[in-house]
């Protein structure tokens, strides 16, 4: 009975200890200026596609659903940060980004339905090419409107 009473306990400690990453998480998230909420949201994205690397190796128990978990969750990252472009305002660089990010996801897509790593580590580079150019932008010019000063 005891060792029944420590695994819940534990349990309990664990699910309190994910409970607050969450709501540290989305906290930060919440608070983040448009520049950083973007950063945010392609590191994150990153951080997926390098799990999602990391399971298409051909190793004994690769969890080919994780997989498609992790490539589907930086699917929907890469579509907010889609939803996010001014296509309107941006000029062509948002225009750019916008072919980009939607071949970006494409390639994901087949990636995913044909276990291509090859792929996913091209993406991969391509949001990290995106994210270091993304970093060089000042912080107080987060839009990408060719008139913002």
């Amino acid at each position: 009975m005891r060792a029944v009473t420590e695994a819940m306990n534990a349990h309990a400690r664990r699910s309190t200890l994910a409970e607050y990453h969450s709501v540290a998480t989305h906290g930060g998230i919440a608070a983040a200026d448009p520049h950083r909420h973007v950063l945010m949201l392609m590191d994150g994205a990153l951080e997926r596609l390098v799990q999602a690397r990391t399971c298409t190796r051909h190793e004994a128990g690769v969890d080919n659903n994780r997989q498609r978990d992790l490539v589907q969750a930086a699917i929907a990252i890469l579509d907010e940060l889609r939803a996010g472009l001014d296509l309107e305002g941006g000029g062509t660089l948002a225009t750019h980004l916008d072919d980009l990010y939607d071949y970006m996801t494409r390639q994901l897509v087949t990636a995913n339905l044909q276990q291509r790593p090859e792929s996913i580590a091209e993406i991969a580079h391509l949001l990290n090419e995106i994210r270091a150019a993304w970093i060089a932008l000042p912080g107080e010019a987060p839009t990408l409107r060719p008139d913002a000063k």
